[in-house]
């Protein structure tokens, strides 16, 4: 048997912290061969969001669990607000570097399987938010303790064997193994209720980035007064003179680009250390053939070639008066949504429209090797036009393909039908889902052409398959207290290297205005 990636959670959140998930999908065995029937799960009406099973990393308050179908579905909400590592949780997964829920449970009631148990009857004490690993040849695995009245974590751990247990019979302890307080879950519990209650209290703003921590708090020094504290900050290997921004800083900037460039909502974002990258690429296939008994067999050899992904630098600087770095207790939070606006306009632009110039990335606008297909009119759209385009890809792109437009063009395809009088588009009827155009999603995106004569105003395809994304520095900030100095201002320069283009020509289909 071939390994593959197990998903055995589905999650998606909100720009407001809200986060929905199917934490125990139905009707399939874990790799140790558990299956859970539906309905075992005793569950309290709330239970915390717990960040990789650490109790105390509490990140939210999951508020509604049901049993549906398909699964154990759960709805709740990180505080981000309030908690630290919830801000830094939800940009991962809206990044989708992290997309997994784990369970931990007590097995109540199980009989054996030929492999595994069937567990029918079990008592949820905590769903945690997990990261996937991105090997597509692993597992998503389960740790298992030998006794039912520990708790099992399912979804994230490799497991542990014990050759001699009985699934009939309940097992012996197993020596020296840790001990959960399973009080401490109700600890958490009213730790995020008082946080709940705090949030909702009326004219309370939301709360202000408060520099506790070294790493913040040196930060903060660094942009007010350029003094360097090596001990708690991060110089930059490629460049001594730059400092990385800490941690939960550099999480944040990224969340805002997504919102200011979404192609990054739907692409396959990737880290590198390097100032290219190398893909290998396979141009040809082998060319079998039907022979017979005794017939001589021909050679036949595929061919390759190299894709080069080169990594580009954006860079700019912003002034703020030193009083403001004086008096503001928020400084650092103003530099970022400053330099966050400004190169995610640009690279928003630079991922659709970008290659015409040698230091942009490529965009998948301009990228060879698209297929296009004539609108058959210049200047109005045609609905025929849009299905012979989806339909034009081939069906494992088409199933995960997503349409991308100018707000402009959008609006001209809501009143559109087909030709049974069906509207090809549809509103979203659940919050935090897309509007669809032919049932997939649409991402409306600024810099996409309106409609006009010989112009590209759509592009259908699989970001995720066909548009690749390497970021090389997330966030480089340096402070020049000097320059401007006589002006009652402080500079500070900030640069971020990334590089784009199409990976998969074929996963895209372009629309053009031309009859």
């Amino acid at each position: 048997m071939s390994d593959r990636l197990e998903l055995k959670a589905q999650i998606t959140t909100e720009a407001s912290g809200q986060i929905t998930g199917i934490a125990w999908p139905y009707g399939t065995a874990d790799r140790v061969g558990d299956v859970v029937e539906k309905g075992a799960f005793a569950f309290p009406t709330r239970l915390p969001i717990l960040w990789a099973h650490d109790p105390a990393e509490a990140i939210g308050i999951w508020e509604q669990i049901t049993d549906t179908p398909e699964g154990l579905t759960v709805k709740g909400r990180l505080l981000i607000e309030d908690v630290a590592k919830a801000r830094e949780v939800h940009a991962l997964i809206r990044a989708g570097a992290v997309t997994g829920l784990s369970v931990g449970f007590v097995t109540k009631a199980a009989t054996p399987r030929p492999r595994g148990r069937t567990i029918s009857a079990a008592e949820l004490h905590e769903v945690s938010v997990v990261a996937i690993p991105c090997n597509p040849g692993a597992q998503i695995t389960a740790i298992k303790a030998a006794t039912p009245a520990t708790i099992e974590h399912h979804g994230d751990i490799a497991p542990m064997e014990n050759e001699n247990l009985n699934p009939t019979q309940e097992a012996a302890p197993v020596a020296n193994a840790p001990q959960i307080d399973l009080k401490a879950f109700d600890v958490l519990r009213a730790r995020l209720d008082a946080l709940e209650a705090k949030a909702a209290r009326p004219g309370v703003a939301a709360p202000a980035i408060v520099a506790g921590d070294a790493e913040r708090k040196a930060f903060t020094r660094f942009l007010q007064t350029g003094e360097l504290d090596t001990k708690a900050l991060t110089v930059a290997n490629d460049a001594p003179r730059f400092v990385l921004a800490p941690e939960d800083v550099s999480s944040e900037f990224v969340r805002n680009l997504v919102e200011w460039s979404p192609v990054r909502s739907i692409a396959d974002v990737r880290s590198t250390t390097s100032h290219t990258v190398q893909i290998p690429k396979r141009t040809g296939i082998t060319n079998a053939k039907w022979k017979g008994e005794t017939a001589a067999r021909e050679a036949s050899e595929p061919t390759f070639d190299e894709q080069e992904i080169a990594i580009k630098e954006i860079n700019t600087y912003v002034d703020l008066s030193q009083w403001m770095l004086e008096d503001s207790a928020n400084v650092e939070a103003e530099v970022r949504l400053a330099l966050a606006e400004d190169f995610g306009q640009k690279e928003g632009l630079a991922f659709v429209k970008g290659g015409a110039a040698p230091e942009e990335p490529k965009g998948f606008l301009t990228a060879p090797g698209i297929a296009e297909l004539k609108n058959g009119h210049a200047t109005t759209l045609s609905p025929d036009a849009l299905i012979r385009m989806a339909y034009s890809l081939p069906g494992a792109y088409r199933s995960r393909a997503t349409w991308v437009m100018s707000g402009a063009t959008l609006g001209l395809i809501r009143g559109m039908k087909d030709a049974q009088g069906q509207y090809l588009w549809q509103p979203s009827y659940q919050a935090g889902q897309p509007e669809t155009i032919l049932g997939r999603p649409v991402v409306e995106l600024v810099d996409m052409p309106a409609v006009a004569d010989a112009a590209t105003p759509i592009v259908f395809g699989d970001f995720k398959a066909g548009f690749r994304i390497y970021d090389r520095v997330s966030l480089d900030v340096r402070v020049d207290p000097y320059t401007q100095a006589t002006n009652g201002l402080v500079r500070f320069h900030a640069r971020r290297r990334v590089g784009s283009d199409v990976v998969r020509p074929d996963a895209f289909r372009k629309l053009v205005m031309a009859a």
